[in-house]
């Protein structure tokens, strides 16, 4: 070889080595600039979200039995809350993922109401069909989160969590149709503190599983 070759060979060399180390160093600085969210405030917003899930379920339940004139605007925003728990997880686990979350939770929101409307009918039938429809979608859930997260949201659990909100607001619905104050109360304190259970368990499995997205 040549010393005009060598050096030309040389100098191809050297560009390739440094287009190799360009290329390698973009992960490092597109993972430097990685958003990342305070562990603290991300928990307290993953309670709040749950938090208003059952107070907006509470506020729905007192209405529909009553038949206020609030139930439409309870409703909505009942609803509203759905959206914003799918919402919440589509930073970690895509639109499509969020959007998923959203209607498995809007179906147990609009399942639930045809519960409490057959339960003040005394509609057993309907009653009995919309309790099957409700824990089959309970399921569905706790087998969705299971399969996003399946380390940290073990189906088994995932289910058990589920079905035990159910449980309770059934208990809840039933004192206040019995009229049986203190009941109803006791039963939405039991709600309210499962609720933060499993909003727990969310936010720690999402910050275990996304660790480097937290700070």
């Amino acid at each position: 070889m040549n010393d005009k070759m060598e050096k030309a060979m040389k100098k191809i060399r050297s560009r390739v080595s440094t287009l190799v180390a360009l290329c390698l160093c973009v992960p490092l600085v597109t993972s430097s600039h990685t958003p990342t969210t305070n562990r603290m405030e991300f928990h307290d917003a993953m309670r709040k979200l749950w938090e208003d899930h059952v107070t907006w379920t509470r506020l729905f339940v007192v209405s529909a039995l009553a038949d206020l004139s609030d139930k439409g605007a309870t409703t909505e925003r009942l609803l509203k809350n759905q959206s914003d728990i799918g919402n919440a997880i589509k930073p970690f686990y895509g639109d499509a993922a969020g959007d998923k979350l959203t209607a498995l939770l809007k179906e147990h929101i609009t399942t639930a109401a045809e519960l409490v409307a057959a339960a003040r009918a005394n509609d057993k039938a309907k009653q009995d069909d919309a309790t099957k429809r409700w824990y089959a979608n309970a399921d569905e859930i706790a087998l969705f989160l299971s399969g996003a997260n399946p380390k940290h949201w073990p189906e088994g659990e995932m289910k058990m969590m589920m079905r035990e909100h159910l449980n309770l607001t059934t208990a809840e619905v039933v004192a206040r149709l019995q009229s049986d104050w203190a009941a109803d109360i006791a039963a939405y304190e039991r709600i309210h503190e499962q609720i933060l259970k499993m909003a727990d368990m969310l936010s720690d499995g999402i910050m275990a599983q996304f660790a480097n997205r937290f700070k």
